[in-house]
């Protein structure tokens, strides 16, 4: 039986890492990070690098991102990320060594930066922090504005793995009606600049939902994006948050209906990759077999939400095994300008200011999430070796309702959700967080 027989919406939160930063707060004894890293494994860290600028603002956007960067901000902004890194990689030490097995620029659109901007970005990763970018996977997101092919020669050069680009529609009036204004011979003319790159792994992300949407403009732009055989493909529903540009026009997030024809499409999109040899490794992402380089992975499943995760930069989140941390958090853009200015005049990054603590309970429920909401699912073997029990012991109640929306099943020793769980991940998702983290998230106030 799916889940809209038994009237559960579809499309509650994008659980892209858990706990969620609404569920952060200040840390009043803002604990020293070399304190912190102590004990914690540095053989296979990861490292993020966040840049918060975009050119425009989409309309359904709540990233932690401002519009443009007036005067010296960027340089301002690389200044105080540079800082953060000494400050991190002192924290980290010398007495084990530190190694980084993956790396990723997000933001924002990290290819807001100049090409002069990114070989610095590059440095600061590289001779601050001592990753060896040519050495391990290194994803970087782009925009079809931003893809310039100076600032792509510099990414490709200096060992990027994996670029992802935002294209969200080749229709323009899609684009136009999702607040991201561009014309599709820009985005065609950004992904060939891309492929002379010879960059391995290209991801494309698109968006279904939106308004005017049909099965056929849907079609029409999975094509389109099929035609640059990209080893990767997202495909995102859409949603209307608070405080973005979508969510101030009219939230639809109630409607039963567009709910319904996310649900349509996303089908239809699913199928469609199917058909042409791609293989489904999460409800949103598509990977196609035999592709160049299949690592670094996606945001679904990229090693930035496991432990042993540092984030630069003030919209990035860092992850111990028994605290995540990260800065302040807003989606008002004028909030967002505030916090970031403050980054950049910070002196001290010696401690951590915002975070939650991970105790054994919310661990059990993080391998869980991170595990099941991939097509592949959990090894029951290995969460016992780990925890020292079963996901049945520890979640009965919510493994058994899953499995009584026939969601969930399991053999061979994996527990995996079915094609018709994997389409209700939006819903299943929320379904496990903790009652601390769900009580932290609704005292939270949009800012």
């Amino acid at each position: 039986m799916n889940g809209a027989a038994h009237g559960i919406r579809p499309y509650l939160s994008y659980v892209y890492a858990y706990p969620h930063k609404t569920s952060y707060r200040p840390l009043p004894d803002r604990p020293a990070l070399r304190e912190l890293w102590t004990g914690e494994g540095r053989d296979a860290l990861s490292l993020y690098l966040h840049i918060p600028f975009c050119e425009v603002r989409c309309g359904f956007c709540n990233l932690f991102t401002r519009i443009g960067a007036p005067g010296e901000l960027t340089t301002r902004y690389l200044d105080a990320l540079e800082r953060q890194a000494v400050a991190v990689r002192d924290a980290l030490g010398d007495e084990d060594p530190v190694r980084f097995a993956a790396a990723a620029f997000g933001g924002g659109t990290p290819t807001f930066l100049t090409a002069g901007e990114l070989e610095r970005l590059c440095d600061i990763a590289e001779k601050r922090m001592g990753a060896d970018l040519r050495a391990v996977p290194l994803s970087v997101e782009t925009s079809p504005a931003t893809a310039t092919a100076d600032r792509l020669a510099v990414l490709a050069e200096r060992g990027t793995t994996r670029l992802s680009i935002g294209v969200q529609s080749f229709v323009d009036e899609e684009a136009r009606a999702a607040v991201r204004p561009q014309r599709r011979a820009d985005v065609e003319a950004a992904l060939g600049r891309i492929r002379e790159t010879g960059v391995p792994v290209l991801n494309i992300d698109l968006i279904y939902g939106i308004d005017g949407q049909t099965e056929a403009t849907w079609r029409h732009s999975l094509d389109a994006a099929l035609a640059w055989h990209p080893e990767e493909l997202y495909l995102y529903p859409l949603y209307v948050r608070p405080l973005t540009g979508l969510g101030r026009q009219d939230d639809a997030g109630g409607d039963a209906a567009w709910d319904e024809q996310r649900l349509r499409l996303y089908r239809q999109g699913r199928d469609h990759l199917l058909s042409h040899g791609y293989e489904q490794v999460s409800m949103r992402m598509f990977r196609r077999p035999g592709g160049q380089g299949t690592a670094p992975r996606g945001p679904d499943d990229h090693a930035c939400q496991t432990d042993g995760m540092i984030g630069l930069g003030c919209g990035a989140r860092s992850y111990t095994s028994g605290l995540h941390y990260s800065f302040d958090y807003a989606v008002d853009m004028r909030r967002i300008r505030t916090i970031i200015d403050d980054y950049t005049e910070t002196a001290d990054f010696t401690r951590a200011e915002v975070g939650r603590r991970i105790d054994g309970g919310e661990a059990r429920r993080r391998h869980l999430l991170q595990s099941l909401l991939q097509a592949q699912g959990l090894e029951v073997a290995a969460y016992r070796d780990r925890f020292g029990g079963t996901p049945a012991e520890d979640f009965p109640d919510e493994l058994a309702a899953f499995a009584g929306r026939g969601w969930l099943e399991e053999s061979g020793g994996l527990l995996r959700l079915t094609p018709e769980g994997l389409a209700y991940s939006d819903a299943l998702g929320p379904e496990l967080f903790s009652p601390a983290v769900r009580d932290a998230m609704a005292a939270y106030e949009p800012k």
